[in-house]
């Protein structure tokens, strides 16, 4: 064999045993940073399982049971429920209801027609008062029209020739003028006091008359409330249909 080609099978043979010595000593360099790094893992120990007692197992078992029977009943209680029930129960509110609604426009009924007696106990005062100011008025005017009256017999000549003959003067023509002039004064003063009083004699009439008309609105108000209760009483009293489902 040539010399050249041991020497290359040398240099190869030694290069392999190298590069060996470094493989195995860089493997064993990282094993032990490994091991230098790496935290030691705690030991985990799994508890003892319980095991329950027979008597535990009837306990439970009951009590899961007595739970479903509870649900079970009251879900069939509410399953049971009678739908006919119900509707009677409906119609039971529905009649308290309209009970109510009915006492309730009686009371609002009552209350206006106690208003409406204070109002026609107030126009019927009302109108009293007027008729009486109306007598009076009437009177004064009857007794000023009868003054009227008997002045005008005064002022007849042969009545004022009566008056002042009693007078013994040389001038009776100036007692009669003088006493003509009295009387004719004294009748257009009253006449204008009963003018007076006839215009007061038409407002009081005009009032009474407007009173009246209220009061007789009153009544048949009043009487109309007092039919239609007595119409709600006699329905009230009898007994109503029981409405069908």
């Amino acid at each position: 064999m040539p010399e050249g080609s041991i020497r290359k099978l040398v240099v190869v043979v030694l290069a392999i045993v190298v590069m060996t010595g470094l493989l195995v000593d860089s493997a064993a360099q990282k094993r032990k940073r490994t091991r230098r790094r790496a935290p030691s893992t705690p030991k985990i120990t799994n508890p003892d399982i319980y095991q329950p007692s027979p008597v535990d197992n009837v306990n439970a078992g009951t009590s899961e049971t007595s739970a479903t029977g509870n649900s079970n009943s009251n879900s069939n209680a509410a399953q049971s429920q009678d739908p006919e029930a119900m509707k009677k129960t409906i119609r039971g509110l529905s009649n308290q209801v309209d009970k109510l609604s009915d006492k309730l426009n009686e009371m609002q009924a009552s209350q206006a027609s106690m208003v409406d007696l204070e109002r026609l106990s107030r126009a019927e005062q009302h109108s009293s008062q007027l008729r009486t100011e109306l007598r009076e008025v009437q009177g004064k005017k009857a007794d000023l029209e009868a003054h009227v009256e008997q002045v005008e017999n005064d002022l007849k000549p042969e009545n004022i020739e009566r008056a002042v003959a009693g007078y013994g003067t040389t001038r009776p023509e100036e007692l009669r003028a003088q006493r003509q002039k009295q009387l004719e004064n004294d009748r257009t003063r009253t006449r204008q006091q009963i003018d007076q009083l006839a215009a007061s004699e038409g407002r009081i009439q005009q009032a009474i008359a407007t009173s009246d008309v209220e009061i007789d609105r009153l009544q048949k108000k009043l009487e109309a409330a007092d039919k239609a209760a007595i119409e709600n009483a006699k329905t009230g009293s009898q007994p109503s249909p029981t409405p069908t489902p």
